[in-house]
């Protein structure tokens, strides 16, 4: 296993990410700050999703559609992160098996989120520079089937790993280790394999963003009417764009962690404290941002979030005026 996952300064830093840790005061609230983070913006993100199911036009609309997919799968990668994040913490292993489960998840909805930004840019896009066919394009069926195509391609390259793995060892399965993704690689490729598809992926969304902040930037230039509604749309596209920087961020998560490790040489304590930083605002945070740049911008949506989110506290439940 260790020769077949890389050069051996690959695989002592692999071997390294587990540190004896003594639970004093300090750990506990470095864990009890990471668990309330995600909870909170979970919290936030189940509010936006009751405020959308609260009314009937949200769940027949794309983009508010693509916005629910996009909450649901920021709440599940924070929930799975943090409990794996957890289980390596504490130093608790599981069987290969509930690992394997929980990385798959993990991996789905980690790659999930650039492939759902680019949906939504090329939804604004048909929207704003084919407004009379858009109706015809984007409809709630169609993108529901995307949405599926979305899970089938994130899910591409573990689903492969988790393969070979039945294939080259299935009783392993039942072993103890761990958690992380490259406690499930059996050769170096797989690594080399799963960089090539983040690049590709980010590329691809990269491109699909930028074309539709062009064309709809040349559109909103060049209509005479509703260039209101052209604006806006470039402001979200452009919010894409910053998403998508975020989500890079994210998958330089491991190449900064390991940097950090050979930074701090041997003093296992400032790693420790350095990567539980790194995992906080590299990982955690820009997964939390989805509700406040899109839901709490939208003038539909956050009056009902804010009557939801305060318990009701208005008499009545505000009115919604979807354009």
């Amino acid at each position: 296993m260790a020769v077949a996952n890389g050069t051996i300064t690959e695989v002592s830093f692999l071997y390294q990410q587990i540190f004896k840790i003594d639970f004093d005061a300090g750990t506990h609230t470095k864990i009890a700050v990471a668990v309330l983070i995600t909870l909170f913006f979970i919290f936030v993100n189940c509010v936006m999703l009751f405020a959308l199911g609260s009314k009937s036009v949200f769940y027949e609309t794309p983009r508010y559609i693509l916005f629910a997919h996009m909450l649901i799968n920021d709440s599940v990668l924070l929930s799975f992160t943090t409990i794996m994040y957890i289980f390596v913490y504490i130093q608790m292993q599981i069987s290969k098996a509930l690992c394997s489960f929980l990385v798959f998840i993990s991996h789905c909805t980690f790659r999930n989120s650039p492939l759902t930004l680019a949906v939504m840019s090329l939804e604004r896009y048909v929207a704003i520079c084919f407004p009379l066919r858009h109706c015809n394009i984007a409809t709630p069926r169609k993108t529901t089937i995307i949405l599926g195509l979305i899970w089938i391609l994130s899910s591409l390259t573990i689903a492969i790993d988790i393969i070979l793995v039945l294939i080259v060892n299935p009783s392993s399965l039942t072993d103890n280790i761990f958690c992380t993704y490259e406690k499930l690689l059996v050769a170096k490729w797989q690594m080399d394999k799963a960089q090539g598809f983040d690049i590709l992926y980010f590329v691809s969304v990269a491109v699909i963003i930028i074309f539709t902040y062009i064309s709809i930037m040349i559109t909103a230039r060049s209509v005479t009417s509703d260039k209101e509604s052209a604006k806006k749309a470039l402001r979200t596209v452009l919010l894409h764009l910053i998403q998508l920087c975020l989500c890079l961020s994210s998958f330089l998560y491991a190449t900064i962690e390991r940097s950090l490790y050979m930074m701090s040489g041997s003093n296992s304590n400032l790693f420790v404290n350095l990567r539980y930083l790194n995992y906080i605002t590299v990982l955690i945070l820009p997964r939390c941002l989805s509700p406040l740049i899109y839901g709490l911008r939208d003038e539909a949506l956050l009056p009902l979030f804010k009557y939801y989110f305060c318990y009701r506290s208005g008499k009545t439940r505000p009115c919604v005026n979807v354009h």
